[in-house]
């Protein structure tokens, strides 16, 4: 998902991203539930705002055609291996030798200059090595990956803003460049940004790992009839809670929980003392009073109650569209507000190949061109 989530965005941002697909097609469109075949959920809510152009690149013609649209494009993306890129004669110097001002960008498992440099990476395997399932398994007993594909989005989310810096160096200076978003490298920053601790320091002053986020009571709190979720955080806050439960003397108080210093350096018997204080009460007693305090809060959603959430209907993240053979589809996203330009739904998510000759002729392909490449087996019409 990490380079269609990045492009999904630019769609958004008002970019014109054309969508090349093998015959095959992307994988994601496998993934049910589906209506019809090849147009499962998760590829729908994650190439809006695009078209869809099938061209099999192991074809002269398909290849040709794709240096051609590249020719006249702003930015290449992909997340393919780079020695299969350099198969097809279609890596970075091959596209910047016919379009100089390109933004090329290569999302992939590893940086190419270290030894893990071309293995395969899917979202599994980089919450593998980046900790993700230890840390988890040090809380639960348990190693577990995230039930969402925490790598590929954050990934992409990177390689946004390095494209979006790319392009604003052009603007500049008129050049472009090859730019890599390596999965394990930035995932490894994103989680050792939390958790390099006492190994920040060289020496290293203690071990890695932020004790706040492996504390095992460090959870949705269970009240007497339910659970909610809390974090009674600033001296300020906690003050407040001290009044409602009836410990305002500080005397009256274990001193580990009496001033912010000693709370973070005793953060495993702070959450034990703030659970079992949690359970004394009702979920809407304890929700109406951190309302009250204003303590952060919220309730445990899970993902229907996300999906129903009030505020997400009234700000109008869940957009309704008809599609043209999957009718009605609610999308989440976009969720940036701007004062101006801001991102917006223009597109259904694409079939396969729907729009390839409209994209070719557009790039100025003539019918014949069209026809041969079609003829060869390089671009698949979307009605065959």
């Amino acid at each position: 998902m990490m380079g269609p989530y990045a492009t999904m965005i630019l769609g958004d941002y008002g970019a014109d991203v054309i969508k090349v697909e093998s015959p095959d097609g992307d994988v994601m469109r496998f993934a049910a539930p589906m209506r019809h075949p090849k147009m499962g959920a998760m590829y729908l809510q994650g190439n809006r705002n695009k078209r869809s152009i099938v061209l099999d690149l192991k074809k002269r013609g398909g290849r040709e055609a794709l240096l051609r649209l590249a020719a006249n494009a702003d930015v290449f993306v992909h997340n393919v291996r780079p020695a299969a890129m350099a198969r097809l004669k279609l890596g970075a110097d091959d596209l910047l030798a016919i379009n100089p001002r390109l933004v090329y960008a290569s999302l992939h498992g590893f940086g190419e200059t270290g030894p893990y440099a071309g293995r395969p990476a899917y979202d599994d395997l980089i919450q593998g090595l980046t900790a993700l399932p230890a840390l988890t398994g040090k809380i639960t007993g348990e190693p577990r990956y995230s039930p969402a594909t925490m790598a590929d989005r954050i990934v992409g989310l990177n390689a946004l803003h390095a494209i979006l810096a790319a392009l604003f160096h052009r603007e500049r200076t008129g050049d472009g460049q090859a730019i890599e978003i390596p999965m394990f490298e930035t995932m490894a920053g994103f989680v050792l940004g939390d958790h390099m601790s006492g190994r920040s320091f060289d020496p290293p002053i203690g071990p890695a790992g932020y004790s706040r986020l492996l504390s095992p009571d460090r959870r949705p709190y269970q009240t007497s009839d339910g659970y909610v979720c809390a974090l009674v955080y600033s001296d300020k806050q906690w003050t407040a809670f001290f009044r409602l439960i009836g410990l305002a003397n500080e005397a009256d108080r274990d001193p580990r929980l009496n001033s912010i210093d000693a709370r973070t350096r005793n953060y495993d018997f702070v959450y034990d003392w703030f659970s079992q204080m949690m359970k004394t009460r009702t979920t809407a007693e304890w929700m109406t009073f951190f309302n009250e305090a204003d303590i952060p809060h919220a309730p445990l959603h899970d993902l229907d109650s996300l999906i129903d959430d009030p505020h997400l209907a009234a700000v109008g993240l869940f957009q309704t569209m008809e599609h043209p053979t999957e009718g009605s589809l609610r999308i989440a996203g976009p969720a940036a507000t701007w004062s101006k330009t801001p991102p917006s739904i223009r597109h259904h998510p694409p079939g396969l190949g729907e729009h390839g000759g409209e994209i070719l002729r557009e790039a100025g392909f003539s019918e014949d061109e069209i026809g041969a490449l079609i003829a060869e087996g390089g671009m698949i019409e979307a009605a065959s």
